[in-house]
């Protein structure tokens, strides 16, 4: 599926025609460069590799000051694969934000925001067990039962439990397009991304 990849800017709200006020997410999508485009013969499958956001040379290996190098490009610091480009791409092709069009569905991935260790409560969203009616003064919170114990006497593997929860990778699917500023290379879809302010996203077609 072709795609771009681009950088969370930050959230705002628009108002639609019929006066609607939508939540509306900021991305800054490219310029992103072909830095390489991988075949069936070579390298066993269809791929083309996107790079994004420049970065100084004293920051990059010397592997891969070389690939950008045969790329023609400058370093940059995100690379991702895409596959299913109709276009026939080859290495040094610049794509912008005008690669999307107005009124589609976008798939939207990044990494969530860590929230380090949380109780079930907010990592998994239990209600509790029962309030303090019934004698029980700090427990609101609590798990409850985990488990049987004379049968099966141990605690079945994947139970929900507390722990460290978020910077997992979440993909938002259908995003609506709402606006696109091609001379500032912006792109304003409706709803939430993952991520903090400043990470990188893969937007998908």
């Amino acid at each position: 599926m072709p795609g771009l990849i681009g950088k969370k800017i930050g959230m705002t709200s628009l108002f639609t025609e019929d006066g609607k006020n939508i939540p509306c997410t900021v991305i800054e999508v490219g310029p992103c460069v072909v830095t390489q485009v991988k075949t069936q013969e070579k390298d066993g499958y269809e791929a083309v590799q996107l790079a994004f956001d420049e970065k100084r040379e004293k920051s990059c290996t010397k592997p891969l000051l070389g690939h950008f190098k045969k790329a023609k490009t400058n370093p940059r610091k995100k690379l991702v694969e895409f596959r299913g480009f109709s276009d026939k791409l080859k290495t040094g092709d610049v794509l912008t934000v005008d690669f999307l069009e107005n009124d589609t569905w976008l798939d939207i991935s990044g990494i969530s925001k860590g929230k380090g260790f949380q109780g079930v409560v907010k990592r998994h969203g239990f209600s509790g067990v029962g309030g303090a009616t019934h004698g029980q003064h700090n427990r609101e919170r609590a798990a409850g039962s985990i488990g049987s114990s004379s049968d099966p006497s141990r605690v079945f593997k994947g139970m929900r439990m507390a722990g460290r929860t978020g910077g997992e990778r979440v993909m938002m699917i259908s995003l609506r397009v709402v606006k696109i500023i091609p001379e500032k290379n912006i792109l304003i879809v409706q709803g939430s991304v993952p991520g903090a302010e400043g990470s990188y996203l893969t937007i998908e077609q």
